[in-house]
């Protein structure tokens, strides 16, 4: 679940964080991934057992699938072996930072792929400028299709997000674990489904390493998205009228919380404790895992494939712009 900290609007404006957060002062940031020694035009990919070389020359765009900060995500087709993938195509700038963001993108990317909830990583070129990372296709980020579905008037279920939750929780828990990466952007566009009912994580531009558990910089994430929003299909705030309403609400107001008496307790528990503003009180990801909304996805057995199978029948594409 995304939640938007207290802490980061407070950094923002360059306001005093919340009681209970120890800010470290080291400057040292931790050391950035090296770029691969060999990226170049061409690269050997490995896609379901098969292995073959592929040249930009041979990736034919089908459509887009996404647009960030720093990239473009296209579905192609390798046209010698008819092969689908997507290519996030990311343009080398003389801008550090960017720089910063497309090695750790690449870094993270390499090193998961033996984690089934982050997208696989398939290979990367470089082309006139730009890198283009190879990755598999999936059917629709999580923001596309929660849309798809409360623009008919109808909610996600409640067993749907629990398995959603879970493949989010463990793939963070891994990323942390085995890679020593906190990734600092979790929302539903970083957030990719399939018709065979896999979720998985993406986008690890913005990943930070970890040096004694810590996290070494803060000023990341996404602010306008808000947690239960995936929920509820709303904004879970009213309107507000000034930044400084905007800041009292999120950093001293309650956090939000899912309506009273639509959903089982062990959401609303969950809910209740990704959203703690107390870090010392906010379970960590192994915490998470013990709890007994999460526990009961790993143990129940909910069709997610012919879930979202039923939604792109029902209300089409999630990716297509309905004409007007």
């Amino acid at each position: 679940m995304c939640y938007l900290s207290g802490v980061e609007i407070a950094k923002s404006k360059r306001l005093k964080p919340p009681p209970g957060l120890v800010v470290s002062s080291q400057q040292e940031p931790a050391k950035s991934p090296a770029p691969p020694r060999d990226l170049d035009s061409k690269a050997t990919i490995k896609i379901n057992d098969r292995e073959f070389e592929i040249e930009a020359n041979d990736l034919q765009t089908i459509r887009t699938l996404g647009r960030g900060a720093y990239g473009i995500v296209d579905e192609v087709r390798h046209v010698p072996s008819d092969t689908i993938l997507a290519v996030k195509r990311i343009a080398m700038t003389v801008n550090t930072l960017e720089q910063k963001r497309l090695l750790m993108d690449l870094d993270v990317s390499m090193r998961s792929g033996s984690c089934p909830f982050t997208v696989q990583f398939y290979g990367a070129l470089f082309r006139e400028g730009d890198v283009w990372i190879c990755m598999e296709v999936m059917d629709a980020s999580l923001d596309k299709f929660y849309r798809k579905i409360y623009e008919n008037s109808e909610r996600i279920p409640e067993e749907i997000l629990q398995q959603i939750a879970y493949s989010v929780v463990k793939a963070l828990h891994y990323l942390q674990t085995e890679l020593k990466v906190i990734h600092r952007d979790v929302k539903p566009s970083n957030i990719l489904i399939n018709k065979r009912g896999q979720v998985k994580i993406c986008d690890f531009g913005i990943s930070g390493h970890l040096v004694d558990s810590v996290a070494k910089t803060m000023d990341a994430g996404c602010k306008p998205y808000m947690a239960i929003e995936l929920a509820t299909g709303k904004f879970p705030y009213p309107a507000w009228k000034t930044p400084f309403e905007q800041l009292k609400s999120v950093v001293q107001d309650p956090a939000p919380q899912l309506p009273p008496g639509e959903f089982s307790p062990e959401f609303e528990s969950f809910i209740n404790q990704c959203l703690e503003k107390m870090t010392d009180k906010r379970p960590n990801y192994v915490q998470l895992m013990e709890l007994d909304f999460i526990k009961k996805a790993e143990n129940t057995q909910v069709d997610l494939s012919k879930y979202v199978q039923e939604v792109f029948s029902k209300y089409g594409d999630p990716n297509e712009v309905a004409k007007s």
